[in-house]
């Protein structure tokens, strides 16, 4: 049976245009759906504020078993949602398979939150019991991007409700179906009370109103790095509580001790895992002397071997950028930095929106495909003469993601890691890695730290409330 009947998409109407969700590898319209207006943040605020209270007095296994229903649906529908992540948000299909586990299995991380332990007791001078209690913020505000839909919404949405919150999302329209409504289906099917989830695909008029409505106090934010600065300035003067989960420009420092056959993989993984359009993309390949020449050699023969097509027709590498600005954002980096002297080793070329892997080497600070996120599958490769400099090099720029170091000596690795300020750190592996018990953010321009996974989410999505208790009344000298 379908999860997504084309007839309940929207079960409430909304008041924006019409929208063709189109599949990026074909230009064919998937479906159409009614964008949001600001109008329809209102209505959704003042009723997911009257549903949470009761959600929230539910016992816990009452929510638990609702996050857990939801995590089982993500794999009972995983064909049908499977060809959403492919078709709408151009994904091959072992990505598309890698989303729906994290979903499911953030679903199932979410239920176990709402038993946790609530608070602490504490001691008091005067004859009561003082304590404190952790409670809901009320209505959570998501606003996800379109690259990795499902996993970018599921990820704040999930605990959000396990903790006894109500939750409006607004997924990027391009990825309105596989990051927004398909949510909205599962947890209804999954048995969530009416009026706790409202999905709201729009624009930024869309977002402003979200961060605007006093009913919400808590925005969870994945976006780029200029966007999030605003959602954080407009949520500075609404004086709530924005967590912000931005670009990066994410470092691969390759030591002289490293195995050039083994990492080769490993750095065309991180460099073009989803056409290189996810924030932790490996944008910078720092590699030693002694390995440069072979390491650029080898990383363009990767490059070339890689088949990139329609991933829901072909068995692909890469499928399409997702839009014609994206592909134009690409194309113009690596223009501007062949022009600037940097070497194409591979790729630079596209058919309609499937760009080739692109290796570029003989860069400097300035190159705009190294200084820049790219979001795209470009990888520009540096060397280094020295630790010291692979570290300086690695911690230059606004940006404080993940960073990857392979070397024959994890301790080594370990000590350098030290030296470079990032939210996230993989010894012998790439950039991009993500888990549902993991807690994931960035510093400086790639957002406010991280959050996620466990009590990072707890402390996201709750307040902490004191409360005394005592027998008697108090008295008092007047």
């Amino acid at each position: 049976m379908s999860l997504l009947d084309p007839k309940s998409w929207q079960p409430h109407p909304l008041s924006g245009p019409e929208y063709a969700v189109t599949e990026p590898a074909t230009g064919d319209t998937l479906a159409t759906v009614t964008l949001a207006g600001a109008e329809d943040v209102e209505r959704s605020a003042a009723a997911a504020s009257a549903a949470q209270t009761e959600w929230a007095r539910l016992p816990h296994f009452v929510r638990a078993g609702v996050l857990r229903k939801a995590g089982d649906l993500f794999s009972a529908h995983a064909d049908e949602l499977r060809e959403w992540l492919v078709r709408e948000s151009g994904s091959i299909p072992g990505k598309a398979d890698f989303e729906l586990h994290v979903a499911a299995q953030e679903c199932y991380e979410a239920a176990a939150l709402a038993s946790r332990p609530a608070g602490q007791v504490l001691p008091s001078e005067a004859p009561r019991l003082s304590y404190t209690r952790r409670v809901p913020v009320g209505v959570v505000g998501v606003i996800a991007p379109f690259n990795a839909p499902l996993i970018l919404s599921i990820r704040s949405v999930a605990p959000a409700l396990a903790l006894g919150n109500a939750v409006i999302l607004k997924p990027d329209p391009r990825t309105a179906v596989c990051g927004g409504l398909s949510l909205a289906a599962v947890f209804a099917e999954a048995g969530l009370p009416e009026g706790l989830f409202h999905v709201l695909p729009g624009g930024p008029d869309v977002g402003q109103a979200l961060v605007a409505d006093p009913r919400v106090p808590v925005i969870s934010f994945t976006g780029s790095t200029a966007a999030g600065r605003a959602v954080g300035e407009a949520a500075g003067r609404h004086l709530k509580r924005a967590h912000l989960e931005l670009g990066g420009n994410s470092a691969l420092i390759v030591l002289e001790d490293a195995d050039i056959e083994a990492v080769i993989s490993t750095a065309a993984w991180g460099s073009f895992f989803h056409q290189g359009q996810i924030c932790m993309t490996t944008g910078r390949h720092l590699v030693h002397d002694s390995l440069y020449e072979e390491y650029v050699e080898r990383l363009a023969v990767k490059a070339d071997s890689l088949a990139v097509g329609d991933p829901n027709r072909e068995q692909v590498h890469l499928g399409p950028i997702i839009d014609d600005n994206q592909l134009a954002k690409v194309r113009g980096l690596v223009e501007a930095s062949t022009a600037q002297g940097a070497k194409l080793a591979a790729g630079g070329t596209h058919e309609k929106l499937f760009y080739r892997p692109t290796v570029l080497a003989g860069l400097d600070d300035s190159t705009p495909a190294y200084a820049e996120e790219v979001f795209g599958p470009v990888a520009p490769v540096r060397s280094f003469s020295t630790v010291d400099e692979a570290a300086a090099l690695a911690a230059a720029g606004p940006y404080g993601l993940s960073l990857g170091i392979v070397t024959g000596d994890a301790a080594r690795g370990l000590d350098l890691a030290e030296r470079i300020p990032t939210g996230i750190v993989h010894i012998n592996d790439q950039t991009v890695n993500d888990e549902a018990v993991a807690p994931f953010g960035g510093i400086a321009a790639s957002g406010t730290g991280a959050r996620f996974g466990g009590e990072a989410n707890v402390e996201a999505f709750t307040d902490v409330r004191w409360t005394t208790v005592r027998a008697d009344v108090a008295t008092y000298p007047f």
